[in-house]
Formats: C-alpha cells, structure tokens, sequence
C-alpha cells in the first residue's frame, strides 16, 4: 500500500501551534496549491488543504513559517470523523507532514505584518553596481 503526498503552496495563514496533555507539539496550517489549468475565465484556482505537523516539526513550523511562506510538504493522507453539535457527522481529510521545507527566505514572501508594503520583497541585482572590466580577446583562454 501506498499513502504519499507532495505539496507546494503558499501558507493561508499563520501555524496554529498546541500541545497534548502529555507535552507533545502539534502544528495545524493550510495551503494554497495551484492547479495547473485555468478556468473558462482565465484565472488559476487553487485547492486549500490543510496541514497537520507533530512534535519538532510542528514548532519549527510555528516558530519560522507565517502566511504567505512559500513551503514544500512530503506527508500522508488522514481522513477522519466526528459529530458536530447538531449531531450530523463530519468528515476530515488531513496532509499529516512527515518533511516541511521552507523554500523562500524570512521576509521574502506576502507576509501578514511583514514588509510595510505588504508585496513580495524585490531581490536586488548583485551585479548592478559592478564596473564593466575591460578584458581584451587575448587575454581570453578560449
């Protein structure tokens, strides 16, 4: 048998962190997934699943991950059940995270309370202040 997941999105909001009775961390986020077609109008829709992280893993997450941090997520599926106050029974489905990877840098992301434009930070070019080198052909090895 098989059970494997493999996401990329964007968090859709901060990680909720909690512990157990007995101590143990556990981290509930969702993402945002983009599907790869677009709709009769146009626009890319996105599939929000939510995210289930255990122990160091979970307080990683609470402690460097915000919404809008773009992660990686290697997991399982687990579907569950409950009743509700009005007795009807509902059914869950979560990503348990086995492997987080936070794949942009703090403050590179849309952030909530993260830069004062709330955009995506603009990386600056390493190369723009460098002065043209005037190399002639044969000084070239080629």
């Amino acid at each position: 048998m098989l059970n494997r997941v493999i996401l990329v999105g964007r968090l859709t909001r901060d990680p909720e962190l909690r512990y157990t009775p007995s101590g143990v961390a556990i981290a509930r986020f969702s993402i945002a997934v983009n599907r790869n077609y677009t709709n009769a109008q146009g626009e890319r829709e996105a599939d929000f699943l939510n995210i289930v992280a255990w122990r160091g893993l979970a307080e990683n997450c609470a402690n460097y991950l915000s919404k809008g941090s773009l992660v990686g997520v290697d997991g399982r599926l687990q579907t569950g059940k409950y009743e509700n106050q009005e007795g009807r029974t509902v059914y869950t489905t979560d990503v348990v995270a086995e492997d987080v990877r936070f794949l942009d840098t703090k403050g590179s992301g849309e952030r909530s309370g993260g830069n004062a434009g709330g955009g995506r930070k603009s990386i600056d070019d390493p190369f723009a202040d460098d002065v043209p080198i005037d190399i002639k052909d044969e000084d070239l090895p080629f």
